[in-house]
């Protein structure tokens, strides 16, 4: 379980997995099943992530970084925009 959870499988991934692991007469095409579609989720995040990451790379790029009060930065999180990327974090597919 504690392998599982380190490569971030939810508690309901964990428990279905536990029982496959208990079901000696499952298909190894299910625990497949489970494992890619955890990918395909880790995938997702990770998108999310970077897009995340360009954008605050941006706007600290268009940011002075000096002693006056403009900041794009807050600008932009106040605005609630989602920004350059466009992008929420993603709910699990």
């Amino acid at each position: 379980m504690r392998r599982a959870r380190d490569l971030g499988f939810t508690m309901e991934d964990i428990r279905a997995l536990l029982a496959l692991w208990h079901d000696r007469s499952r298909a190894s095409a299910q625990v497949r099943r489970l494992a890619l579609d955890h990918v395909a989720d880790l995938r997702r995040r990770i998108d999310a992530l970077d897009g995340m990451a360009r954008t605050l790379e941006d706007l600290a790029a268009h940011c002075g970084g000096d002693a006056r009060p403009d900041c794009p930065i807050l600008d932009d999180l106040a605005s609630g925009r989602q920004g350059l990327a466009g992008r929420a974090w993603p709910a699990k597919a």
